[in-house]
């Protein structure tokens, strides 16, 4: 039967072609439109992951509610009318105890690397020229293995900071904006503290125009003397083993503490939200392109069935019963969908390595310049499961048709 069904396709084969381009079209879409949007979904994510904390701890913040304060201001047994009930949230601008954290992420076997933070609201300035953005204090130590800094350096080394010594990395485009240049020095200063110099020692460039335009790193020490905060900080940046524990790893302590704790997830909550958009609009246009392929499948059959009635009635005369002729065309359909869906996949796969070699952006925004493609076995099995899907589901109804045909109603319709 399986030879039969190919020599039947053969015998015909324009329309065999016809029917294959259809399938191999719908799959080659598949698979290029999912590479693409999947590509450019992992290469955000792995961006994320690699210059920002799995988890963020940060000083507390609690929202004011009548009863906390009703609680914290008076007796249990005090009615107080409110004229306006308090609201808005309270909090320190600094973690209170910090070596208990350290204590903590020390002892965590999931926990591969921790640092201290201080984050400070500040004004950059060159000659007449100034800048507001965010300036953050750490340890470049420490720094380096919990992002992928390093990578993203224009020039210099991250490490460059040191300990000490009012050294600064801004980022490419504050730098560009503020005329400044590798060795050149930028006044600093932290709402009413006065401006202190720091010496450039390197650039970086994420690519995020919002981070390039406004941020800057320093030593811990340093923004502590600039703040006029000494042994404060800020927040934690923790990187863990696998960053997909990271929520179930902050829920755990959040059982023993009051301080905020944020995952990389909740930072990027909008844009984890977008994918979902993407992947249905991704599976709404490769579901439209197969169904037109489908319904080609199913009119070329049609065809091809009425063209083939003698032939069904001579296989009918020697013996095959309706059983075997609806196999018959349903192996066709599936020899159909399998070779087309193989062979979809196959040039979709060299489509999107192609594509992947083309440069598209003059900088380095994704993959060095160019468009970030995804190679994942799921797209390639799911194009082909699609497209054998497509094929027997389109080629049923032909089949059906066929194996209702009997030789006398093949030879009475060839009368008429």
């Amino acid at each position: 039967m399986f030879f039969l069904a190919i020599r039947h396709l053969f015998s015909r084969k324009r329309q065999t072609v016809l029917i294959m381009l259809g399938i191999f079209i719908g799959t080659l879409g598949y698979v290029v439109i999912s590479s693409m949007i999947l590509g450019v979904q992992e290469f955000l994510v792995r961006t994320i992951i690699e210059n920002d904390a799995h988890i963020r701890i940060s000083a507390r913040e609690e929202t004011l509610t009548p009863a906390i304060v009703k609680n914290e201001l008076f007796e249990p047994d005090e009615h107080i009318h409110w004229l306006r009930p308090p609201s808005g949230t309270r909090g320190n601008n600094h973690i209170e105890y910090a070596q208990g954290w350290f204590d903590q992420l020390d002892r965590n076997p999931q926990v591969i690397a921790y640092a201290p933070n201080l984050i400070v609201q500040v004004i950059f300035r060159r000659g007449d020229t100034s800048r507001a953005g965010r300036l953050t204090g750490t340890n470049p130590f420490r720094h380096i293995r919990i992002t992928a800094i390093e990578e993203s350096m224009v020039f210099g080394r991250f490490e460059d900071l040191g300990h000490s010594g009012n050294r600064i990395v801004l980022g490419s485009e504050l730098m560009k904006s503020l005329g400044a240049d590798h060795g050149d020095s930028v006044f600093v200063s932290a709402g009413r503290t006065s401006p202190e110099p720091f010496k450039i020692v390197g650039s970086f460039r994420f690519g995020i125009p919002e981070l390039d335009e406004s941020t800057a790193y320093a030593a811990l020490g340093d923004v502590q003397k600039l703040n006029r905060t000494p042994s404060r900080i800020s927040d934690i940046s923790v990187r863990l083993s696998d960053a997909n524990l990271a929520g179930e790893i902050a829920a755990d302590w959040n059982l023993f503490s009051r301080d905020r704790l944020r995952t990389w997830e909740e930072n990027n909550e909008r844009i984890l939200s977008a994918f979902v958009v993407q992947d249905a609009m991704r599976f709404v246009v490769s579901f439209s392109i197969l169904v037109v392929a489908g319904f080609g499948i199913y009119n070329i059959l049609t065809i091809v069935i009425s063209q083939k009635k003698r032939e069904i009635a001579i296989l009918r005369s020697i013996g095959f019963d309706s059983g075997d002729v609806l196999r018959l065309f349903l192996i066709q359909g599936w020899l159909i969908g399998v070779v087309g869906g193989a062979l979809g996949a196959l040039l979709g796969y060299l489509v999107c390595l192609y594509l992947g070699t083309i440069q598209i952006y003059p900088e380095n925004i994704a993959d060095h310049g160019h468009l970030p493609f995804s190679f994942a076995p799921s797209i390639y099995a799911t194009g082909f499961l699609l497209a054998f899907f497509s094929s027997v589901v389109s080629s049923i109804l032909p089949a059906y048709q066929a194996s209702k045909l009997t030789p006398i109603d093949i030879i009475r319709s060839e009368l008429n």
